[in-house]
């Protein structure tokens, strides 16, 4: 049976008053128990096109034509209104960016009983046990907890969890995952993964899997569709897409899979003995009414000029309260403690304001996990990048046009990026803005919040080749935030893994595949592996000659 059919769909954005088209022509059908997965780049059209069946595209975009048919239902013309009746219901959608998805002045209990509360007879304690029990499905620890708190209490990855609850808990006919895994470490996004698995097999429930993420699509989809530049290259059954791929764009994306590093690198270069970052004993604890959660428990770690330290762990570990804690974000309700929290030798826990903006100013930046959070929305990408450096460098006009123009180059933006508002971006574009960003006024500490998590392999690896370069060039201390083991073994020095608050295990990064502790070895091993199916595929051309042209809008 036939869940959902999209007949030649086309969409424009409207850019400075003109339209100009970026999905062209997309068709494909999804069949009852399904997974069908749209892989390709960021703006290649994937959530563009995603966000259209839902009827939720930019206030900036629009249908041109096509056909968008819901269990035997056209939709595609219907009111905001009559939609509303669907979502949730007969279709659900697990967006791209949680931090703008969830209500901040609501609870997670409130939110998650919103739905059932609309489209079920339960009273209220019935209600509260079963969004406990959505809670601990998607993989949050102490759900009561968690019942109880504000979005702003959860990291990126806790987020996105309670957004994947909602969307599952009607067991609706199709559900749209928008990069639904993007943000969490690999232990809780194969939890997630297996819920929908499930969830296809008991309730029918088709699924959309919009991933940046071969491995994962070729792990997990029956069919893939691969996107470039708002067009199909290429769609088939998983089996037939992986080992014998026809398009020239495809067999350069499973070359970039195959070719991704496995953890063998070797030190590049050698780190200045001083600390850049010293953390001794850090602790977080946050009140919750009668009860108390230890975000943080005792951690330590120091990272030296010139070398690239990682933090790992799941969602919900304190990797991302850490970096927070050493850039002086963390304020009430909870209380940081540690017996030494320093960056280039100042203690960052009793720095003055003025001496915090000298500090953010020169010496150090962050990556932030989510650049809408931290781009100006109603300013061009060159002038943020111009001002940027107008702040604290004296340079000509000419100079620092030239300086953005070579920041955005850097990070495999194409120039037009510049002259684009943030809300024009796609979420990979936006991460690579912020790295640009981050890098413009050679800081002496970089902190990198899953600087990498919305890019494909290709992509990833380049940025973190990138970022390691400078760490060596400019001896830059980088303390990388990430559940991306494999980079994190190619191209970092040391890491830090972390479980529930605590360190649990630290080693050179080089030796994660051979950790013998019982942690780390879960996160090694519950990785998507691509070389499974790169030894199914024949012997591709190695000296395929790919020039990639400039990238879509979305």
């Amino acid at each position: 049976m036939t869940v959902l059919s999209v007949e030649d769909l086309r969409i424009s954005y409207r850019s400075r008053g003109e339209w100009r088209e970026v999905v062209h022509n997309i068709s494909f059908s999804i069949q009852r128990g399904e997974m069908l997965a749209f892989v390709g780049e960021s703006g290649s059209g994937k959530t563009t096109t995603a966000q259209a069946i839902i009827g939720l595209l930019a206030d900036n975009a629009r249908r041109d034509a096509g056909r968008i048919v819901l269990n035997g239902q056209v939709i595609s013309d219907w009111s905001d209104k009559r939609l509303n009746r669907l979502r949730g219901v007969s279709i659900s959608l697990v967006p791209q960016d949680p931090g703008n998805s969830l209500n901040p002045v609501k609870t997670i209990g409130q939110q998650v009983e919103e739905i059932l509360r609309l489209h079920q007879s339960l009273s209220a304690a019935e209600r509260r046990q079963q969004v406990l029990n959505l809670l601990a499905k998607v993989g949050l620890s102490h759900p009561e907890q968690r019942f109880d708190q504000y979005p702003h209490q959860l990291s990126g990855g806790m987020k996105q969890r309670v957004l994947i609850a909602i969307a599952i808990a009607l067991q609706p006919d199709l559900i749209i995952a928008d990069e639904p895994t993007s943000a969490l470490d690999v232990t809780v996004q194969k939890r997630i993964l297996d819920l929908l698995d499930i969830l296809r097999r008991e309730s029918g429930t088709a699924v959309l899997f919009v991933t940046h993420d071969l491995a994962l699509a070729a792990e997990r989809a029956d069919r893939i569709m691969v996107f470039r530049q708002g067009e199909i290259q290429e769609q088939g059954a998983t089996e037939t897409i992986v080992q014998r791929p026809q398009h020239p764009y495809t067999r350069q994306l499973l070359h970039d899979l195959l070719d991704a590093p496995l953890g063998l690198a070797a030190a590049r270069h050698r780190p200045l003995a001083t600390p850049a970052i010293r953390v001794e004993g850090i602790s977080k604890r946050f009140s919750l009414g009668k009860q108390a959660l230890q975000a943080l428990d005792s951690v330590s770690f120091e990272v030296r000029r010139g070398s690239t330290h990682a933090l790992v762990g799941e969602s919900g570990s304190g990797k991302s309260m850490t970096a927070r804690a050493l850039m002086g974000l963390v304020r009430k309700p909870g209380v940081v403690s540690a017996e030494r929290l320093e960056v280039l030798g100042r203690d960052v826990l009793t720095l003055s304001a003025r001496g915090w903006r000298a500090l953010r100013g020169n010496d150090i930046a962050m990556v932030l996990q989510d650049p809408r959070y931290a781009l100006n929305p109603v300013q061009s990408i060159q002038t943020q990048l111009e001002e940027a450096l107008t702040l604290h460098q004296r340079l000509s006009r000419r100079a620092r046009a030239e300086a953005v123009k070579d920041a955005i180059a850097a990070v495999g933006l194409d120039l037009p990026v510049l002259s684009r508002y943030p809300g024009e971006l796609s979420g990979g574009m936006g991460q690579r803005v912020m790295i640009a960003l981050a890098l413009l006024n050679n800081p002496k500490v970089l902190i990198a919040d899953e600087p990498t998590s919305a890019l494909d392999a290709r992509l990833r690896n380049q940025i973190l080749e990138l970022l390691v370069e400078q760490c060596a060039q400019r001896q830059m201390a980088m303390l990388l935030i990430s559940h991306d083991l494999p980079l994190v073994a190619a191209h970092c020095d040391r890491v830090l893994v972390m479980y529930q608050g605590r360190q649990v295990d630290e080693m050179p990064a080089r030796a994660l595949p051979s950790a013998t502790h019982p942690y780390t070895r879960t996160l090694w091993t519950c990785r998507p592996n691509a070389h499974t199916y790169g030894q199914m595929l024949p012997t591709l051309d190695r000296t395929l000659d790919f020039t990639e042209t400039a990238h879509g809008d979305r």
